[in-house]
């Protein structure tokens, strides 16, 4: 494989923990240390597997009632950071970031929370942010991280570890990173299509009335022209 990173830090923060173990107990075989938030770190725990807490690698709590956990420049600046570019290095060990060179985390669970309940706070409360912005920082950061946005890549992930042993090519960083895009995407599609069913803030609605007033206003003033001449 052309281009091989070895996943020597991994972060995980999933909400649902389906299938988890066999992943983070294959990370822990290879030497990959850990670093995960709330109930992912209390799950690796219980697996008699050592991790580091987001909280202490940051030293902030989660705050806002957990709204905000991940969002800090040491998680993502070892995510974003460019191997290749000596700033970026330089600047990793100025201010101790860890390199990140796997992400795993999946998304508040939007659309199953749609089809429960129409309370509006709740509903709201599922729209994932740090979740969401890590997945695209790690998919964007293809070229040196490995993005796994679902449990159902952890498969395909398990394989990947065994065949290279925790190495990966540009190849597989690729191809998981489009379907991250891919993920947020349709995340994304489904929090817009709610908004928009409410006929106050229809965007498309809208489009259409800005559209016809404007060809209304043409046809009118070409009338006027035609009239004119």
């Amino acid at each position: 494989m052309e281009d091989l990173r070895k996943i020597k830090t991994a972060l995980l923060s999933v909400y649902y923990k389906d299938n988890l173990e066999p992943v983070v107990k294959k990370l822990h075989s290879l030497g990959v240390k850990l670093i995960s938030t709330g109930g992912t770190f209390e799950y690796i725990q219980k697996l008699g597997i050592e991790a580091i807490q987001v909280e202490n690698l940051t030293n902030y709590p989660a705050i806002l009632g957990g709204r905000v956990k991940t969002l800090h420049p040491k998680i993502f600046g070892g995510i974003l950071a460019r191997r290749n570019e000596k700033n970026d290095e330089e600047t990793l060990k100025t201010y101790e970031i860890p390199e990140i060179d796997l992400v795993i985390v999946d998304l508040y669970p939007f659309e199953e929370t749609l089809k429960k309940t129409s309370d509006e706070i709740e509903i709201i409360e599922k729209i994932d942010i740090g979740g969401i912005s890590l997945i695209r920082a790690a998919a964007k950061n293809y070229r040196d991280v490995l993005v796994v946005s679902s449990s159902e890549q952890y498969p395909d992930l398990l394989q990947l570890l065994s065949d290279n042993q925790g190495y990966t090519g540009i190849k597989e960083r690729k191809k998981f990173a489009a379907r991250a895009f891919n993920n947020s995407s349709h995340y994304d599609t489904a929090i817009f299509d709610y908004f928009n069913s409410d006929d106050e803030c229809n965007v498309f609605k809208k489009v259409l009335f800005i559209q016809k007033h404007y060809v209304m206003v043409r046809i009118h003033t070409s009338k006027e022209y035609f009239t004119a001449t």
